[in-house]
C-alpha cells in the first residue's frame, strides 16, 4: 500500500505533486480516500476501516496504516512541501562552488554548465528507490536475521517491562518460529542452491540436472533413501526434520568430493601423458625421416 510502484501512497503523493492547478494536502487526502475506500489495511474519517466502521476518532487531516508491527497514524500537513523537497538553484549553485570536494559532489545540480529543466526527485521516488535496492540486494542473498528485543524503553540495565518485551515477541512472530522449530523442521533451504550442493550424490542429478529445481532435489533424495518422515516439500524450500540427516549428506558430499578430486586427477594425467606420448611420437617421426634423408 506504501510503495507500489502504480497506486501507492507514495506513488499517489508523487503525482500529486507534479499535477498542474491547485494542489494541497486535503486533495491528496480525497485521493487516498476513495483509493483506498475499502483497503483492510487503511482507515480515515470518510472510509470504512476492517470492521466496516467509520472511525470518526481520527483527526481531519490524518489516515491510518496496519502495519505488520501495529497501526500507525499519519498526519498529511506538510506532505506536499516536504516530498518535493525543493531547494533554490542559487543555494545549489553556491554549494557547487565550494572548494570542498565533498560539499561540491553533494550538490551536482548546481553545476551551470548542466542546467536542466527536469525535476529533481522527490522524497518519495527516492524511498522507493532506495527500498528497491534493498529488496533485491536481500533476494540476492541468503540472509540470516537476529531478532533483537528491547527489555526498556529508557535503555537501562536490569530492567525489564513485560508488556514491550510480549508485544515485541508478537510483532516479529517469534511464537509463530517456535512452533514450527518445534514441529521439527530444524533446516530449510531452497530448492536451486539444495540441488546445486548435493547433486553429485546422485546419478541422475550429476553432473547437470534438466527439470525443474524441486523435480532434480525430489528424485536426488529417493536415489539416496532418505526416509520421507525426515522431509517436506514446501513451495520453494525443502525441509529437513533432523540434524543427523543433514550431517549424513555433508558426509556423503565430503567422501564424493574426494572421489572426484580423485577422477579429476587421474583423467588429467591420463591427458597429460597422452599428449606427452602424441608429441614425442611425432617427434620420433621428424627425426626417423631426417635420419632416413642423410642415411
Amino acid at each position: 500500500i506504501l510503495v507500489q510502484s502504480k497506486g501507492g501512497i507514495l506513488a499517489m503523493l508523487d503525482e500529486e505533486c507534479l499535477r498542474p492547478g491547485v494542489v494541497n494536502e486535503d486533495t491528496f487526502l480525497t485521493k487516498l480516500n476513495q483509493l483506498f475506500a475499502t483497503h483492510k489495511h487503511y482507515e480515515s474519517r470518510e472510509t470504512q476501516n476492517a470492521r466496516h466502521v467509520m472511525d470518526a476518532s481520527l483527526p481531519p487531516q490524518c489516515f491510518r496504516i496496519h502495519h505488520y508491527a501495529g497501526k500507525v497514524t499519519y498526519n498529511v500537513t506538510g506532505f506536499i512541501e516536504k516530498n518535493n523537497d525543493l531547494l533554490f538553484r542559487d543555494l545549489s549553485q553556491a554549494m557547487w562552488a565550494s572548494r570542498h570536494t565533498l560539499l561540491r559532489s553533494l550538490f551536482p545540480e548546481g553545476d551551470p554548465q548542466k542546467a536542466s529543466l527536469k525535476l529533481p526527485p522527490t522524497a518519495g521516488f527516492q524511498f522507493k528507490s532506495s527500498v528497491a535496492t534493498l529488496m533485491k540486494n536481500l533476494y540476492s542473498k541468503n540472509p540470516n536475521y537476529i531478532r533483537c528485543i528491547k527489555p526498556n524503553e529508557t535503555k537501562t540495565a536490569m530492567l525489564f517491562t513485560p508488556e514491550l518485551v510480549l508485544a515485541q515477541i508478537r510483532y516479529l512472530g517469534l511464537l509463530e518460529n517456535v512452533r514450527v522449530r518445534r514441529a521439527g523442521y530444524a533446516f530449510r533451504q531452497l530448492y536451486g542452491p539444495f540441488l546445486e550442493r548435493y547433486k553429485m550424490l546422485g546419478t541422475r542429478t550429476w553432473p547437470r540436472w534438466a527439470g525443474s529445481d524441486r523435480d532434480g532435489v525430489e528424485v536426488l533424495l529417493a536415489e539416496l533413501a532418505i526416509p520421507p518422515e525426515e522431509l517436506a516439500f514446501g513451495h520453494t524450500k525443502i525441509f529437513i526434520r533432523s540434524p543427523r540427516t543433514l550431517f549424513d549428506l555433508e558426509k556423503r558430499r565430503q567422501e564424493r568430493v574426494g572421489q572426484l578430486a580423485t577422477l579429476i586427477q587421474k583423467m588429467f594425467r591420463g591427458w597429460r601423458c597422452r599428449t606427452q606420448y602424441q608429441l614425442m611420437r611425432k617427434s620420433q617421426i621428424i627425426i626417423s625421416a631426417w635420419f632416413r634423408g642423410h642415411a
